[in-house]
């Protein structure tokens, strides 16, 4: 088949900025390039780090590349910003779609897939008669939504990275058949054949006990309730030091935000048990994980899945993580899950933090469980299961 990828419009594939989505999008089309399963056309925005990429020599995927950031892309969205003043989505993203249309609509194309852009849907369904599958990486697509019911008839099958996000899918059309799940997934022989960053190049000593905690910095995340956590068990584990790996958001220029900054107030009277890395590139994040004793994901909102509840497994860490979205789909039996609830959620994650280090024989079981459990959400069980899921909708 010859498929169109719509892309978000806002991070390049392949992945060399980061991100989670655009680094799934790699995952398939590696898969891709390797069995020619199909001639896959990629519509993404534009960056130099992508010029020289091996990716682009692939002949079974191909990259047509939209610039974004120079002068005639900013004249161009600054135009388009004062002509539409009805879309859906922020008007840098319609345009880049608009630009993605005009290449897309002069090709022969089977089927197109929106990567996490349902949205796109409204205009391409009166435009042109191909099959649209979604492929909803967030809670995108509820019976919320603006415009939810019409997206949801757009669209011939819709691919979701969790139940939990195909359960929100149902609440606009309880009898839903065109949903199928397909769990996302990491390089699973990155993590676990990583070798640990000396403990001593990141100020830890090889008798702390170290927590890690992986991910932005951002409210939703519970880093906040975790170093409450911390701070009520500190005096009562030895050498108890926490590794905070991740910054507030994408790329390694970061500014600090009012959030960053209760952070680091948070921790003012234990800053030399705390250790915050900043960003840190992902192929360097499973040595950071690997110098860890166990993970806390303390998610606060509803996680559509949690590639980083996957990335700890796959180190074999003993993991404390919270209920919320699709987290319990992945370690439901294997980890430690609690209530994010609000009112208790910081007592909790302090007793389930003393409990693992009181246990040494848990931490060794919980930790054994992890790597078999991970090996379910390997990057190449995911492209098969990607493209089944693409094919039966072909079929439907």
């Amino acid at each position: 088949m010859k498929i169109a990828i719509l892309t978000s419009g806002v991070l390049p594939v392949p992945a060399v900025q980061g991100g989670a989505v655009e680094n799934l999008i790699d995952f398939y089309l590696e898969y891709n390039d390797r069995y020619k399963l199909h001639d896959i056309t990629v519509y993404s925005i534009w960056h130099t780090k992508v010029t020289r990429h091996p990716a682009l020599k692939s002949e079974a995927n191909h990259y047509h590349y939209i610039k974004t950031n120079n002068y005639i892309a900013k004249l161009k969205k600054l135009i388009y910003r004062h002509t539409h003043s009805e879309e859906y989505y922020h008007y840098t993203v319609e345009c880049f779609f608009e630009q993605a249309y005009k290449h897309l609509c002069q090709q022969a194309f089977d089927i197109i897939i929106l990567e996490n852009r349902p949205g796109y849907a409204l205009k391409l369904h009166k435009r042109c008669d191909l099959p649209l599958i979604y492929h909803l990486h967030n809670d995108f697509l509820n019976s919320s939504t603006r415009q939810s019911h019409e997206i949801y008839d757009a669209a011939t099958r819709i691919i979701n990275i969790s139940q939990y996000i195909s359960r929100q899918v149902a609440t606009i059309e309880a009898n839903d058949k065109k949903s199928i799940t397909v769990h996302n997934a990491i390089d699973i022989k990155r993590f676990r054949n990583a070798q640990p960053i000396p403990r001593n190049t990141i100020n830890l000593t090889e008798e702390d006990f170290v927590i890690a905690y992986s991910g932005r910095l951002i409210r939703e995340k519970g880093i906040l309730q975790l170093l409450q956590a911390f701070k009520q068990v500190e005096t009562q584990i030895p050498n108890l030091r926490l590794l905070i790996i991740g910054a507030n958001a994408y790329g390694s220029n970061q500014r600090p935000t009012p959030f960053i900054q209760q952070l680091e107030k948070e921790v003012s009277s234990i800053r030399k048990k705390v250790i915050f890395t900043g960003f840190i590139d992902y192929g360097k994040m499973p040595s950071y994980l690997k110098a860890a004793d166990i993970a806390v994901i303390p998610s606060m909102w509803e996680e559509p899945f949690g590639l980083t509840v996957i990335e700890a497994m796959a180190a074999g860490l003993p993991l404390i993580t919270t209920r919320s979205g699709g987290i319990p789909e992945i370690c439901e039996g294997i980890a430690t899950i609690i209530n994010n609830n609000e009112s208790t959620i910081v007592s909790d994650l302090a007793n389930a933090i003393l409990d693992l280090y009181r246990h040494p024989e848990k931490q060794e079981r919980m930790a054994k469980a992890s790597l078999q459990c991970s090996a379910l959400y390997d990057k190449e069980k995911y492209a098969r299961d990607f493209f089944a899921a693409i094919a039966i909708s072909c079929k439907a």
